[in-house]
């Protein structure tokens, strides 16, 4: 199994930034890529960005240029870094991970929240 938590949500105003955080742990060695997603009040979850073992990124058009995602390998730990911040990403961010031979994300953290001000 593998267990993840976020960190970093918050409040902020437009054209602010935000770190999200997502540290996992348990069966690490199992997990294959990383992503981010989000869903906004009467919206449905969607993709922000992933990351692969291998380092390759895939991001959101919504978010392209603006967000960036990274890991850190010693630390077992996911960032989103969130720039140029718009009120429409007000939402409730989820980190996911997905394990070796799956095709979906199967593991979710809690989630945390992000509101930009306008």
């Amino acid at each position: 199994q593998v267990q993840l938590v976020e960190s970093g949500g918050g409040l902020v105003q437009a054209g602010g930034s935000l770190r999200l955080s997502c540290a996992a742990s348990g069966s690490i060695s199992s997990i294959n890529a990383m992503g981010w997603y989000r869903q906004a009040p009467g919206k449905q979850r969607e993709l922000v960005a992933t990351i692969t073992s291998g380092g390759s990124t895939n991001y959101a058009l919504s978010v392209k240029g603006r967000f960036t995602i990274s890991r850190d390998n010693v630390k077992n730990t996911v960032y989103l870094q969130m720039n140029s911040l718009k009120p429409e990403d007000t939402a409730v961010y989820y980190c996911a991970a997905r394990r070796i031979l799956s095709i979906n994300f199967g593991s979710w953290g809690q989630g945390t929240q992000v509101t930009v001000s306008s």
